[in-house]
This record gives C-alpha cells, sequence and structure tokens, in this order.
C-alpha cells in the first residue's frame, strides 16, 4: 500500500476514534434532544474528547441529528381591542348532556410557503368537533364560517353557553349578533388565561401531533383535504377518549341520546 507501518496504524486508529466518537455523539442526541451541536461539544470536552464545535456539527449533520429548530410561533388571539368583553360564564358549569356548552379557539397551520389559520367549535361535553373552517387570513368571515356549521349541525336550544378568548373574532360584532339570534349565551375567557379554554387547547394539541407534524401540506386546498378527514373520519368517528370511557365523540354521543330515551320511557 506504499504506506509506512506507523503511518497505517495511525490512520487506523483514527478511523476508530471517529466511530467511538460518533457513537458518543448519537448517544447525547439522542438522550438529550434539545441539545445542539455546542452543547454536545461541551458535554464531550467535559468527558476528556478533544474535539470542536465544527466537527461535532458534521458529525451530527451526516446522521441526521441535529436538534429541530423550535417552530415559529404565530399569534392568533388579538385582544387588544374596543368590543365589548363577556363574562365568563363556563368556570361554574357542571355538563350533563350535549349543546350546553361550546367552546371555540383558533390555531394556525404551516404549509410549503405560507401560514393558514384553522378555527374551531367542540362541544365541551361529548368532545366532538361540531365547526371548523380553514382560511388564509385570521379575520372574522374565518370565525362565523365554523360557527356557522355548527349551528347548521345541531341547531341548539336556547340557553347554550358558547365559550372562547376575548379576541377581536370572537368578540365582533356578527359573530355575538350571530349567537344571540340563536339563543345562546356569550362566555369569555378572563386576560392572559388560556387555561380557560382547556377543551379546545388540548384539542389543538392532539390535531398537531397527530395529523399536522406528520404531513407536508403543499397547499390549502391539500391541507383543507387532509384536515376535514382527520376531523370528520378519524377523531370524531374513531379517536378513543379516556374522559368518555374510551369512545370516540360521536359513539358516545349516540350512547348518550339512547340512555336518554330509555330514561324518559321509563
Amino acid at each position: 500500500m506504499h504506506l509506512a507501518r506507523a503511518t497505517y496504524y495511525r490512520r487506523r486508529r483514527g478511523r476508530l476514534d471517529t466511530e467511538e466518537l460518533k457513537e458518543r455523539i448519537r448517544e447525547l442526541a439522542l438522550g438529550q434532544a434539545s441539545f445542539g451541536y455546542r452543547r454536545i461539544t461541551a458535554v464531550l470536552r467535559r468527558q476528556g474528547w478533544r474535539v470542536n464545535p465544527k466537527r461535532v456539527y458534521r458529525l451530527l449533520r451526516e446522521d441526521n441529528l441535529l436538534c429541530l429548530r423550535k417552530r415559529k410561533f404565530v399569534v392568533t388571539t388579538d385582544s387588544h381591542h374596543n368590543r365589548r368583553v363577556y363574562p365568563n360564564l363556563a368556570e361554574q358549569m357542571t355538563l350533563s348532556g350535549i349543546n350546553q356548552l361550546w367552546v371555540a379557539d383558533i390555531t394556525y397551520i404551516r404549509l410549503d410557503t405560507e401560514f393558514v389559520y384553522l378555527a374551531v367549535v367542540i362541544d365541551a361535553f361529548s368532545r366532538r368537533v361540531i365547526g371548523w373552517a380553514l382560511e388564509r387570513r385570521v379575520e372574522d368571515d374565518l370565525t362565523l364560517a365554523a360557527l356557522r356549521m355548527a349551528l347548521e349541525l345541531r341547531r341548539p336550544l336556547a340557553g347554550c353557553v358558547h365559550h372562547s378568548d376575548r379576541g377581536s373574532q370572537y368578540a365582533s360584532g356578527d359573530y355575538t349578533d350571530l349567537l344571540k339570534s340563536h339563543g345562546c349565551e356569550i362566555s369569555m375567557s378572563h386576560k392572559s388565561s388560556p387555561w380557560e379554554n382547556a377543551g379546545c387547547e388540548s384539542w389543538m394539541k392532539t390535531l398537531k401531533c397527530e395529523e399536522v407534524y406528520r404531513q407536508e401540506y403543499r397547499d390549502l386546498v391539500e391541507a383543507r383535504a387532509s384536515i376535514a378527514r382527520f376531523i370528520e373520519e378519524v377523531y370524531n368517528q374513531k379517536r378513543l377518549h379516556s374522559a368518555l370511557g374510551y369512545r370516540p365523540p360521536v359513539e358516545f354521543e349516540h350512547m348518550q341520546a339512547v340512555s336518554s330515551r330509555m330514561e324518559a320511557r321509563a
């Protein structure tokens, strides 16, 4: 091979050292998912490795182990407005059936080149999504479309409470007038209190983890079709909820309806 014996063994030792280093880097990267290459370099140096950040970065990149960047946060709630804010009625409620409390919220969905916005209305008793809309702009028409879908599907009796944050879309005259025209009472969370709408926040997390983060939507049309399938065919029809006795929302509502009819006959 035209190599001196010492050169051969030095290069062989170098390859073995590199493999050992790569294995240690894998352990650190997989064990501490939030560690970037600089922090991993610092840990390696504390353990006696003589490495520089550029080498660690290169090895991480070769194994596709670079730390994922934090997703950009997009604000969807504009509570700085002069529209009327309503008191929180939901916090005192004890639910016993559907159409007693609806909760609503907005989130964003990332496409290849833009953000789009999803508004939902959920029945708090059954966890069923009863209204939703996906559009490019987070304006009043977005939330109105989701509300109209819910009203058309459920046709609630007077007294149904609609709860949301105090965002301008939910405080708009068109939105509140539509609720009042159907006999719905309006409830809003206190300022900077997202836990007061925990049902919707939990659903948003489920949507992101089980649908959105697993997809790469090319455009609004593809995102709308995929999210519609998730809501109508997966979440409402199939996803089991521990709070519902490990039943999906549609099945839970059906069983509640059957039980109510039997009690009425008795």
